[in-house]
């Protein structure tokens, strides 16, 4: 008897000891796992930093319908080139809606409503407006999966809100103008966007998201580009060529593929407290590659909607 029961105390630490062993592992791949996650996520947003001051310098060279439409069609090349040299299988049919949201929101909605603002506006002062776009993402979010945020969330969102309203109807001399009411709507497309894109980046690789939505958009985007090219002049110069060239490869497709991968990896609320820093990011590139001036109520109003997108994170 003292011979099997010392035989089942062996095996009972046998079995136990290498639980003891793996726990830590596994911690420690996680924590490796969320810390590049946050990496590409920050990554993705000192990308779309640099969007408006790009757009800013495309706007130079094309017309604002060209712009948009053949940023579309070199990003949907570049991300198709990528999804048939990995030969990536055809999305399921259930995932074809969220792409289609995707695919009007941040490929064809968001850059069309911000370029068409930016022949008016300044970089500086989109990027405040913008600023609202986590808090907007959170709401539609919330909106979308049923989620009842707590009073402490609404009423943070509310004062964001007011503070952005009270700068632009401030800058705008009184009144919002038709460059407030595109950044607006992009606001909204976008935040949609995001939130589509934020669910299907669990179920399938957040680069393929993005992939697929650029590709989808192409049988609209290739037509566009032909005509808006034909009817809009054209006056290539350096700063046009490579503003074009970034928000194609660098803002749409490398941007969004590090962002959704992030956002898989540590989740939207997460990602959406690094992307507190772009409206000062885009500040500063207004700044440096613009030479924009702007008053002390930019920045100002860019941290106070960052306090108040912070509260909401944490409520």
């Amino acid at each position: 008897m003292k011979t099997q029961s010392s035989g089942t105390t062996a095996r009972s630490i046998a079995q136990v000891a290498p639980v003891a062993q793996v726990a830590p592992t596994a911690a420690n791949a996680h924590r490796e796992l969320r810390g590049l996650g946050t990496a590409q996520a920050a990554l993705g947003v000192v990308a779309f930093s640099l969007t408006f001051p790009s757009t800013a310098w495309g706007l130079e060279s094309f017309g604002p319908w060209s712009l948009v439409a053949v940023r579309g069609v070199l990003a949907a090349l570049v991300a198709g080139g990528c999804l048939l040299a990995l030969r990536v299988p055809l999305p399921a049919r259930r995932e074809l809606a969220g792409l289609a949201v995707v695919a009007a929101g941040v490929v064809l909605g968001f850059p069309l409503l911000t370029t068409l603002a930016l022949r008016t506006s300044t970089t500086a002062h989109a990027a405040v407006v913008v600023g609202l776009l986590p808090l907007t993402t959170a709401v539609v979010s919330a909106l979308r999966t049923g989620v009842r945020p707590s009073r402490r969330f609404w009423a943070a969102a509310l004062t964001g809100a007011a503070a952005v309203l009270a700068f632009t109807v401030a800058q705008s001399g009184g009144a919002l103008t038709a460059a407030d009411g595109y950044l607006c709507a992009a606001l909204l497309v976008c935040a949609a966007g995001y939130t589509e894109g934020g669910r299907l980046a669990r179920v399938m690789p957040g680069w393929q998201v993005i992939g697929w939505a650029l590709v989808l958009c192409l049988p609209l985007t290739a037509p566009a580009a032909a005509v808006a090219l034909s009817y809009e002049p054209v006056h290539p110069s350096v700063h046009g060529v490579l503003g074009l060239v970034w928000v194609a490869v660098g803002s749409t497709f490398f941007g969004l593929l590090v962002w959704y991968r992030g956002m898989a990896a540590i989740g939207i609320p997460r990602a959406s407290q690094l992307q507190l820093a772009q409206p000062l990011l885009t500040l500063v590139w207004s700044a440096l590659l613009l030479g924009e001036h702007f008053t002390v109520a930019a920045p100002l109003t860019a941290v106070a909607v960052l306090v108040c997108i912070a509260v909401t994170q944490r409520s």
